[in-house]
């Protein structure tokens, strides 16, 4: 999984709801569509879209699919935004101390 996949498959707020529900455990795509406002084909699109990204896996019990967040693919992702606000507060950090120095 590359941060740049992960990122675009969450840019889709469908995504990002879909994402979401899975946080709270496996589910088959039936109970993750129920009450979306799109149809199960929709769905089921958004999940591929999620799984090639990295972010959720699937696994089959008999004929159903049970999809679940990948912990591990979010870990990566949550690395990637931990190290743009830790590279935001250094240059901020930075520029304080110029600003300071200047004085």
């Amino acid at each position: 999984m590359t941060y740049k996949s992960a990122l675009q498959a969450v840019a889709d707020p469908m995504r990002l709801q879909i994402l979401e529900r899975l946080r709270e455990g496996p589910r088959p795509a039936g109970q993750i569509a129920a009450g979306l406002p799109v149809t199960r084909p929709a769905v089921s699109q958004h999940l591929k879209v999620l799984k090639d990204a990295g972010l959720i896996e699937e696994r089959r019990e008999g004929t159903r699919r049970i999809y679940a967040a990948n912990p591990a693919a979010l870990g990566e992702l949550r690395a990637f935004i931990d190290g743009l606000w830790r590279d935001a507060l250094n240059a901020f950090a930075d520029f304080t101390d110029k600003t300071e120095d200047s004085k």
